[in-house]
């Protein structure tokens, strides 16, 4: 798979797209998927691949390299920093609000605990396995 296929912007989220780049490179980099030192896709190949402008690329990757998440070398293009200061709290606090969400509206559904940690595992477990 290409580090291309690893972001996707959407058109219904709120954010800017270069916003929404940076959160998607963030997000990889804090889990690990994204290793120190891995090779990023090139601006205009990031750019054909979403079809976007090369300029939100850039942007994107600008801002990037400006909170040292990732470092652009003279003829060998952009990669993850090796101290990236990336941190997985910010991806866990957003965990918790769309958990808060799924409670709510299960509590709404008349959905009991057991029935929704049921279904949690089970699309935890589909996921886990989509992800190896």
């Amino acid at each position: 798979m290409a580090l291309t296929d690893d972001i996707v912007l959407s058109q219904t989220d709120p954010r800017p797209m270069y916003q929404q780049i940076m959160g998607r490179v963030k997000q990889l980099v804090a889990l690990g998927d994204w290793a120190p030192g891995k090779q990023m896709p090139s601006i205009r190949q990031l750019a054909v691949a979403l079809q976007i402008s090369v300029i939100t690329v850039k942007r994107a990757y600008l801002e990037l390299e400006r909170e040292g998440v990732i470092v652009t070398r003279q003829g060998k293009g952009s990669m993850v920093a090796e101290q990236s200061g990336v941190s997985i709290k910010p991806q866990r606090d957003d965990l918790r609000e769309h958990l808060v969400a799924a409670a709510r509206l299960a509590t709404r559904l008349g959905v009991n605990p057991d029935e929704l940690a049921a279904q949690m595992l089970e699309i935890h477990n589909e996921t886990a396995e989509d992800s190896r």
